[in-house]
């Protein structure tokens, strides 16, 4: 974790992770609003559940994202799926403004604000914050990753700032981020295989910051992502020391318009797997 001015370990977020967990912060304000009324549930045309905390969370992010960087596009979840796409270049933000809306009706706490700027394809800056849970996380590339403890009034610029690195995996064997009840036969034989000892769970992109953290060594994704669900997770998983791949061995990657911006199956891994 190299500093961008000295080159020494940095001990602080960039400027622009802190640019962007403001950012964050402010929008899961506007979500704990929602979170602690009677709000109602809709759904989208894919039938996925969608809430007013939804709307004014995307609402906020895409407004301070224009103020610090007006000549950067957003893909934004919400508007996507309106059909209001923007032309990207290389250079573009990747927006969800609430991922894990099915933990948000359910009341467990496990949704986040993901926000990542993409170059070349690459997430190399990402937030990820779970407001219900009072944790944020951010990451960027070759400079470190960091988590913090804090409320919707903090200011950024002041809590303290824990590192976040990844682990190796245990002589016992890896312990895997995976769904306890639904994890379907492939994800099954794709842990067996991997000699997986032991599963943890958790909502939304949480399940990237729980590699990152180093309590978690892998994490399967055998199922339909969006670039929106995942680029935040990767920023910091990658900054923590990680590597997301799909599943033939490539960086997952950004940009791709021609498959509607979803994933193949990927893995996110605390360590490069071994050839």
């Amino acid at each position: 974790m190299q500093d961008q001015m000295t080159g020494r370990a940095a001990a602080l977020p960039t400027t622009r992770a802190l640019a962007l967990a403001a950012i964050a912060l402010e929008a899961g304000a506007a979500i704990l609003d929602v979170y602690a009324s009677d709000f109602a549930v809709g759904h989208k045309d894919d039938a996925s559940p969608v809430t007013e905390a939804d709307a004014r969370a995307e609402a906020i992010i895409l407004k301070r994202l224009a103020e610090y960087q007006p000549d950067v596009p957003v893909i934004a979840e919400e508007a996507a799926s309106a059909g209001q796409v923007p032309a990207v270049g290389d250079r573009f933000f990747l927006v969800d403004p609430l991922d894990g809306t099915k933990e948000f009706v359910r009341r467990n706490g496990e949704f986040t604000v993901n926000i990542a700027l993409i170059e070349a394809g690459v997430p190399v800056a990402g937030v990820v914050y779970a407001p219900a849970l009072g944790m944020m996380a951010v990451g960027d590339r070759q400079h470190g990753a960091f988590e913090a403890t804090l409320t919707p009034d903090t200011d950024v610029r002041q809590v303290r700032w824990r590192p976040l690195r990844t682990r190796d995996v245990p002589a016992a064997g890896p312990v895997a981020v995976a769904s306890r009840s639904h994890r379907g036969e492939e994800t099954e034989a794709f842990l067996a295989r991997h000699g997986v000892v032991d599963t943890t769970s958790a909502g939304s992109s949480l399940k990237f910051v729980l590699v990152a953290r180093g309590v978690a060594d892998l994490y399967p994704r055998l199922g339909r992502t969006m670039e929106w669900d995942t680029a935040a997770g990767q920023a910091v998983l990658e900054a923590a020391g990680g590597i997301v791949l799909t599943l033939d061995g490539a960086p997952l990657g950004y940009a791709k318009r021609e498959r509607g911006f979803d994933n193949p199956h990927f893995v996110a891994w605390g360590r490069p797997p071994a050839a």
